[in-house]
Parts: C-alpha cells; structure tokens; sequence
C-alpha cells in the first residue's frame, strides 16, 4: 500500500526538478492528448486531475481556449510552479485536493484527464468514483497509467538482495477497465503502448527516479537505509544483463477512456416516472 503522506513530501521536493526529469510524464501526456483528437470534444469545464507542474493543464487550455481548467494536485509545491507557468486571461483554477474526496459538485465536468495519477493513487477504485461522480452524463475521462510490466528489471534487481517491495505493482488493463465500469463509467476503450528507456549508469537512472518523485513510498518498504552492501548487489543485478554496463527499462504505457453515465441511483431509493403513473377515475 502507497502511503499518501510519503507521496506528497517526495512531489513537493521533486517540484523544482520535476519537468526536467520525468520524460514519462511527457510521453504519455502526447499520447493521452493525441488519443483526445478523434473524439471531437468542445468541453466548457475541465479537470486536469494529479496536474503536477500544469504542463498538461497548459496543452489543454491551448487546445480549448474557451475551456476553464481546474488543475488538482496533492502537492502544494506542484501546483505553486503551474500557477507561475500559467497564461495570462486565461481561465484557470488551482485547487491542492486528494483525488479520492474531490471537492467539486456532482457532474461538474465535461473533461477530466489524469496523466500518471493512477500509479500514486493508494485506492486507485475509490478516485475513479470519485471520477465518476463530477464527470456529467456524456463527459470523457481520458487517462495514461503504468502496465504491470513496467520496471520488473528494478524489482527482478532487488529481489535478488531481500524480499521487501520496492516497485509499486501496477493493474493491468483488463483490471483498470473493469474498475472504471464498476465506479459507474461507460465504454472504456484502453490500449497499450510500450516504451523503452536506456540509462547509462545506475546514478543517473536513480537521479531521474529521485527528481520526478518516483522513489520507493510502498508502505511495508524497510524503514531504514539500505546498506552500501545491499544497494551494490541490487545495482550490480540491474547492470548485469548488457556487456557495456548500461541499464535497460521497459515500461508498458496504458491509456484509455471512457464516458460518465450520471449520477448513480441510491439503492435505497426508487425512483418512478410519474408520466408512467395510471390516474385513478
């Protein structure tokens, strides 16, 4: 289990190195955009949700310029640069929320994206709800995530010195689809993509980790520092497989999206249409 506490701190020290460092961010973030195009969207309110440094809020608000773009994250510090990158005129709100109890009225949105949020989310179920819940009857929810098959040569890595988790485990699609129709979402169409990444050392693979915020934050993670001992073994594991040293990572990139269906009925209500009523003579 993530701890959300731990999450926060990393973003808000990643914050200042964040853009320079998390390349992923920027792949998917195309990716998730590109797949936008076909559907034909003139959203008058959107919600980029886990917006880090605004970089996706600034795209959309370029593609809908008469859009207003709530832009949510968990990090204060994440959200003090994307309020310093922000255009001027344009129609822009910066809220710092939890993405399982948003602050916002029921079908308050016509376009919510989320570009790497899911992997950080602790109750991935309980944010797609709440998704669910401020997206209008009709609204898109479009998102990119990571795939169960991303980073298993850092885990393969650290297996070989201890048996604690190190590398959050990712759903896979057909898992992802069936919670966003669980929280109440229609049609997800989800597709994958793969990407690899090369490094040439370990310290620049772990700079990356460390400047996006992507460091350990599982919660039965130890406690304390890893030896010199340890780290050398697991570093040396990661290396192992290329002659020249260098570090090979493969992540698997899933985007989908889907649409709201409404607010959900109460189960403990019933609902009648009172045009199907039969007057009484």
């Amino acid at each position: 289990m993530l701890r959300l506490q731990d999450i926060r701190r990393r973003f808000d020290r990643a914050a200042p190195d964040f853009d320079g460092a998390d390349f992923v961010h920027a792949v998917t973030r195309d990716g998730l955009l590109t797949r936008l195009g076909p559907l034909l969207l003139q959203p008058a309110t959107i919600l980029d949700l886990g917006s880090a440094t605004g970089a996706t809020g600034r795209l959309l608000r370029r593609r809908f310029k008469r859009a207003h773009v709530v832009s949510l994250d968990l990090s204060q510090a994440m959200l003090g640069i994307a309020r310093k990158n922000k255009p001027w005129f344009s129609r822009s709100t910066f809220v710092q929320g939890n993405a399982r109890q948003l602050p916002f009225a029921d079908g308050t949105f016509d376009l919510v994206v989320a570009n790497q949020l899911l992997p950080w989310e602790p109750e991935p179920q309980a944010t797609l709800e709440q998704v669910s819940r401020v997206l209008r009857k009709g609204g898109v929810f479009a998102f990119a995530t990571l795939g169960p098959d991303s980073l298993r040569e850092i885990e393969r890595a650290w297996a070989s010195v201890d048996d604690l988790p190190h590398v959050n485990r990712f759903p896979d699609m057909h898992d992802i689809g069936d919670g966003l129709v669980r929280a109440g979402l229609a049609d997800p169409v989800l597709d994958v993509d793969r990407l690899g990444v090369d490094y040439e050392n370990v310290e620049k693979l772990f700079a990356d980790l460390t400047y996006s915020g992507a460091r350990n934050t599982l919660a039965g993670r130890a406690r304390g520092l890893t030896g010199r001992r340890g780290f050398r073994a697991m570093t040396e594991a990661l290396s192992a497989s290329r002659e020249d040293g260098r570090i090979s990572l493969d992540l698997e990139l899933v985007y989908g999206h889907c649409w709201g269906s409404g607010p959900k009925n109460d189960p403990g209500n019933v609902r009648i249409d009172a045009n199907r009523i039969p007057l009484r003579g």
